[in-house]
């Protein structure tokens, strides 16, 4: 009986809001408005040289960035069973290292995709593009792998507050990534 007790405290106390929720909010939308200016950028690059960034996503792998997007996606989905009310400690454990497995395995196949385009990356014809679009997927890329190694840590003590955090900085990485994907690889 204390040990129910104990247990409905720990989540009563869980599921109040922290004080750093104005510190996160500030957080995930300076992330997105960065992206969102890298991405503008892109965006008004191939407007005005709409022949270069056509021939350039010609040598991207759009195939293998489409199963990325699943893959990160699929983190996402694991983030979003940690971050539930009703999920215990250890189904939250699980849920957080799944979602970093994910997020590791989404990195590996994004530097395999960099393999395949790093020898365009120095053709002059196509220079351009190749600079944003490494800057942008790699500083995308840096954060998936930090938010993979924070997702780890806060497996070894998921209390909600620092499950709280981490997963809804994992979703702004999701989403920008779910803009990142059409823009760079599709328009």
């Amino acid at each position: 009986m204390a040990d129910i007790a104990a247990s409905q405290a720990e989540e009563a106390v869980d599921a109040e809001p922290g004080v750093g929720d104005l510190l996160l909010w500030i957080l995930a939308w300076s992330e997105l408005a960065a992206f969102g200016v890298l991405l503008c950028a892109f965006v008004i690059m191939g407007v005005l040289q709409p022949e270069m960034f056509a021939d350039a996503r010609r040598h991207l792998n759009v195939p293998l960035a489409a199963v990325n997007t699943l893959v990160l996606i699929t983190s996402g989905w694991q983030a979003a069973r940690a971050a539930r009310s009703g999920a215990t400690r250890d189904a939250r454990r699980l849920a957080l290292v799944l979602a970093a497995l994910l997020g590791l395995a989404f990195a590996a196949i994004k530097l395999w995709e960099y393999a395949g385009e790093a020898n365009f990356a120095g053709d002059p014809a196509l220079g351009g593009f190749f600079e944003l679009y490494f800057l942008i997927t790699g500083f995308h890329l840096l954060h998936v792998v930090f938010g993979a190694l924070v997702l780890m840590v806060v497996a070894i003590k998921p209390d909600r507050e620092n499950v709280t955090l981490i997963t809804t900085l994992w979703h702004v990485f999701d989403l920008i990534w779910i803009l990142m994907f059409p823009i760079v690889y599709l328009a």
